[in-house]
């Protein structure tokens, strides 16, 4: 599993591929192991002088590795005599942080965002009906319950939408999808819709999750196209510069 700066000859396991920094390689074969070793977050690596035996690279191509992941959010490097580099949770915020990164050098608005997500949301809603998986309605129970305060708010509204998302049963439109949403929650930060509106939003999320839990696929598209529509009207009017604005990397 070795590879070595000199050439970038590389082990039989993982081969490094031409034009390939030595890097790029040793970061690819970590992840590679994470994976096949199922190793859950807050699992630490072997230390770096492990790592160096392994790969028989230069440190500088192992700390360039170990970079390259952290800086995507897979693993932390934690500093000290008990540190090192650890597994990360994968979170959407990550990607979504990522991929801001492409949209800003491409010059993609929040409004061509606000679209990707309208479109993105009501596919998830009808995937997570036509699924049906059982139990969803001790899921989705805990959407109906009485609110009390904004922060309480804001976290059963992006729960919702996580839960539709993961009950899609599709990782990938997960991943995109909640990346969308998380940056466009990082950039508007409080609440969107007023507070005489909370009531009738969360009535709208408990009518999609029933329409998921009856498996009703037109029905929870629907509902959710509606609500989404709904969402890009209030971010125009509470924020009508923002849709011409360039996504930028935060």
């Amino acid at each position: 599993m070795a590879a070595t700066d000199a050439g970038n000859a590389a082990t039989p396991h993982r081969p490094v591929r031409r034009g390939d920094k030595v890097s790029e390689a040793i970061a690819r074969d970590i992840v590679r192991r994470i994976g096949a070793e199922g190793m859950a977050p807050g699992t630490q690596l072997p230390p770096e002088a492990k790592m160096l035996e392994e790969y028989r690279v230069g440190r500088g191509s192992l700390r360039e590795a170990l970079r390259i992941l952290e800086v995507h959010g897979l693993i932390s490097i934690k500093p000290g005599p008990r540190g090192g580099p650890t597994v990360d949770q994968v979170h959407t915020r990550n990607f979504g942080r990522m991929a801001s990164l492409y949209f800003q050098m491409e010059g993609m608005t929040f409004r061509e965002l606000l679209e990707a997500r309208s479109i993105m949301e009501p596919m998830l809603a009808r995937a997570a009906a036509e699924r049906h998986e059982p139990g969803l309605a001790d899921e989705l129970a805990r959407f109906d319950g009485v609110v009390r305060g904004e922060d309480e708010y804001l976290r059963l509204a992006g729960d919702f939408h996580e839960l539709v998302a993961v009950l899609s049963g599709n990782r990938i439109l997960a991943l995109f999808g909640q990346s969308l949403a998380d940056v466009l929650r990082d950039r508007l930060h409080d609440a969107l819709f007023p507070k005489s509106r909370r009531r009738e939003i969360l009535g709208v999320h408990s009518d999609i999750g029933r329409a998921i839990v009856a498996g009703d696929g037109d029905l929870a598209e629907r509902l959710m196209r509606a609500h989404m529509e709904d969402y890009v009207a209030q971010v125009k009017r509470r924020h009508p510069g923002l849709v011409q604005e360039v996504v930028d990397w935060r």
